[in-house]
């Protein structure tokens, strides 16, 4: 079967052969006809299998009749991330270019004016991730009662990472009459029942089993200590090992942090790596995608933005420096490698703690993934200690402040010893002199602190002029009182204990 056997129009068939494409891939065959009979489909295969050009092509042919309305798409396209946006912009400026059809992308880290300008001069395709779409609708900018086509790309991801409200909001401001066009590569039980609200009879087109990889990459497991350097070490050593066959990878982290770290881990060991996630600003991401397919960079430090649907045709391996935690993600990830029938490399470090993830994603995919050197119980115990070097988890060096906390704790433990070194006199055998001694010194005190009191009282009347005698109050002595100070010859038994002086 060749392309011409699909029905797509001249225009279209002409931009294919000059693409270098002569057959279509079985996702493409079997879904390009059905869109073209303007039928919604459900279409699943494995990434790197031509989804985007399954709903390009037929696209670009229905779009030759008709001119789009200022602020009036007549197409829609929805994608969950920026690159994925921008990547089906290429791919339609590739295929459309015998066709003079407007394209308008709405992404986010984007100025709102150029976007309007486009929307202004009536755009036929409209690609958009859904938050700037509904910006630009609650701006009153955009109107969607003209879209006749609605595409809904990695479909499990949009529906599944948190946009099921957005993607409903959008699907009400669409006509019902609109055709449907949902591609992924894993479609999970629970994700196939939301799809029943937005698609009416759909034709499921499944060309390989879902969620399954292709033949051509060789996946590995590698194991790893738990420790961040063990597993730096660990990437290290295993790029080192696969150079002569490394063209360029892409290394997989899962949190942007990681990301950061790895990055300036590798510039630091003088690796030739970028780094790519979804904190950095649009320029920075497009321009990193573009170093890297343009050969400027041989590997690529990324999140989970760059598993999804990128096109990079050439990538050699795929290092998942974490296991994923959502099985899926697997899936995605190795498939930027061994992309059109290429062979590929895909090595997965695994410490002790991932044995749960590492176990899912062998249940999705149906089979047991190989160790390239040995099982996680082949990991000796040296593998798991502290390494001397500094790193997250890692002792903090002593400092000045570390010094003078333990100088202070070595005075307190002085002071505590010299206090225990001091014998202590038993109670019956304290002299009633040294007591009676004590509670004399103690009442002189009290006598001294009341009289001082008493005239600090006094002055304060004559500055104010007031010449009445001072109020008896609590707790202070009238100069009536009796002069004896102390207990006398009556000590309390309480007076009797030595104070600890």
């Amino acid at each position: 079967m060749t392309f011409s056997d699909l029905g797509l129009s001249p225009k279209v068939l002409s931009a294919v052969s000059d693409a270098g494409y002569t057959k279509p891939t079985p996702i493409q065959a079997g879904a390009i006809p059905h869109a073209l009979l303007g039928k919604d489909v459900l279409g699943i295969a494995q990434t790197g299998t031509g989804k985007t050009a399954s709903f390009v092509l037929p696209m670009l042919t229905r779009l030759e009749k008709g001119r789009a309305r200022a602020r009036m798409p007549r197409t829609l396209i929805l994608e969950p991330t920026r690159e994925l946006a921008a990547q089906v912009e290429e791919n339609f400026i590739k295929y459309g270019k015998n066709h003079k059809l407007n394209i308008a992308l709405l992404i986010g880290g984007v100025s709102f004016d150029e976007q309007d300008k486009k929307l202004e001069r009536g755009a036929d395709v409209l690609i958009a991730t859904p938050g700037r779409l509904l910006d630009h609708r609650e701006r009153g900018k955009l109107l969607l009662n003209g879209v006749e086509i609605l595409v809904i790309d990695e479909a499990d991801r949009m529906l599944d990472m948190g946009f099921i409200p957005d993607i409903e909001r959008i699907c009400e401001m669409i006509p019902f009459t609109r055709q449907t066009l949902f591609f992924s590569a894993t479609m999970p039980p629970e994700i196939t029942k939301l799809t029943e609200k937005f698609l009416h009879a759909p034709v499921r087109v499944e060309v390989s089993k879902a969620a399954s990889t292709a033949t051509s990459i060789t996946q590995r497991l590698v194991k790893s200590g738990n420790k961040p350097w063990d597993k730096r070490e660990t990437l290290r050593n295993l790029i080192k090992a696969e150079d002569a066959d490394l063209k360029n990878a892409i290394i997989f982290c899962n949190r942007k942090v990681e990301v950061s770290e790895l990055f300036r881990s590798l510039l630091k060991h003088d690796f030739d790596a970028g780094a790519l996630h979804g904190d950095m600003d649009q320029r920075a991401r497009m321009q990193m995608l573009a170093n890297f397919r343009d050969g400027k960079l041989r590997y690529l430090v990324a999140s989970d933005v760059a598993a999804r649907g990128l096109d990079i045709p050439d990538v050699s391996h795929v290092f998942n420096y974490d296991v994923p935690i959502h099985a899926e993600d697997y899936v995605h990830r190795i498939g930027r490698t061994g992309r059109a029938g290429r062979a590929g490399k895909s090595f997965t470090i695994a410490t002790r703690s991932d044995t749960k993830y590492v176990d899912a994603i062998e249940r999705l995919i149906g089979t047991k993934i190989e160790w390239h050197d040995g099982d996680l119980s082949t990991v000796t115990e040296s593998e798991g200690e502290e390494s001397p070097r500094r790193g997250r988890g890692a002792p903090r060096r002593a400092g000045r402040k570390d010094e003078d906390r333990k100088d202070r704790g070595e005075r307190k433990k002085d002071r505590h010893a010299k206090r225990d070194e001091t014998p202590e006199v038993p109670r019956e055998e304290q002299p009633v002199a040294e007591v009676a001694d004590i509670a004399e010194r103690r009442a002189r005190k009290d006598a001294i602190r009341s009289e001082n009191e008493r005239k600090s009282s006094g002055n304060r009347h004559e500055q104010r002029g007031d010449a009445r005698p001072q109020r008896d109050r609590p707790g202070r002595h009238r100069e009536d009182d009796d002069a004896t100070v102390g207990f006398g010859d009556d000590v309390p038994a309480f007076m009797r204990i030595v104070a600890k002086v």
